[in-house]
């Protein structure tokens, strides 16, 4: 009899489950989970609430789940113990990072160059069964090359330094509607500012054909090659793969950079989940 798979993809706002069972499938979103905010007893609460009930009677065989925040063990171990809690029938529950989730989603058992760009960025060289080599990432502030957050700050220095032309300021303006002190409150004393610094990459997907707009992501895609997958001397010999809602929304940027650069351009996902099934299907 075919064995009852759970497997999650977390961030800190969303989680997307996935309940498999032989050939059929299920999914179910859930509020994320972040370790750094949830403990073990609100984490179980918030799955016994949330999830359990769309599962309804059916019995888990094996875990996989994929989160931020795991690859520090405390955090790992937390998780595993809420989702043992939750599901105590389960004979194997294993807790990974979501950078390990996006290199199984887009390498599969293959060697592969990994890289996610979402709200963060984050890249690693995945021999086919391990992430063997990560370069280091520094987050919004310091890093974030190619991100969502990062690709938003462009956009609000060319609005505040007024380098954008009549054409895209009066875009801007129409489109969000806010001021200098507006957005300096937000970015420096507000909650979550690498969130609201991402909202604006929205401007250069709406945007697309003026030569500053793609400047701007030609620029920002050039600092991830440059500062992350330079870095890899396996990125000349093994496809690079993407994933996120930034890299699969400029998707043809990202390709004609490898093309550029004499590199492989692999598999661009906008989320991994479909990956997953295949990987742990297979």
């Amino acid at each position: 009899m075919a064995k009852t798979i759970l497997i999650a993809d977390s961030g800190a706002t969303k989680a997307e489950w996935c309940l498999l069972k032989g050939k059929k499938r299920k999914i179910i979103f859930t509020q994320g989970i972040s370790p750094y905010f949830m403990d073990r007893d609100s984490t179980a609460g918030m799955l016994l609430q949330e999830l359990l009930p769309r599962i309804k009677k059916e019995t888990i065989d094996i875990i996989w789940y994929y989160g931020t925040g795991c690859s520090n063990p405390v955090n790992a171990r937390m998780i595993q113990q809420a989702l043992k809690t939750v599901f105590p029938g389960a004979g194997q529950v294993k807790v990974d990072h979501d950078l390990m989730g996006a290199a199984k989603a887009l390498c599969g058992h293959e060697p592969g160059v990994a890289c996610i760009l979402g709200t963060g960025s984050n890249s690693c060289f995945f021999n086919g069964k391990r992430i063997v080599k990560n370069s280091p990432g520094l987050g919004y502030i310091l890093g974030d090359e190619g991100s969502g957050a990062y690709l938003g700050r462009k956009v609000i220095q060319h609005f505040l330094y007024n380098t954008f032309d009549g054409e895209l300021l009066d875009k801007f303006n129409a489109r969000f509607q806010t001021n200098r002190l507006e957005i300096l409150d937000k970015v420096y004393r507000q909650p979550l500012p690498n969130r609201y610094m991402a909202s604006f990459a929205l401007f250069l997907s709406e945007n697309r054909g003026h030569y500053m707009i793609e400047n701007i992501l030609e620029d920002s895609f050039n600092d991830f090659f440059f500062n992350h997958l330079y870095k890899y001397k396996e990125s000349w010999k093994h496809p690079i793969h993407f994933v996120g809602g930034v890299a699969y929304a400029f998707r043809d940027v990202l390709k004609g950079l490898c093309t550029t650069y004499g590199l492989q351009a692999g598999t661009i996902l906008k989320h991994p989940m479909e990956g997953l099934i295949t990987y742990h299907r297979g």
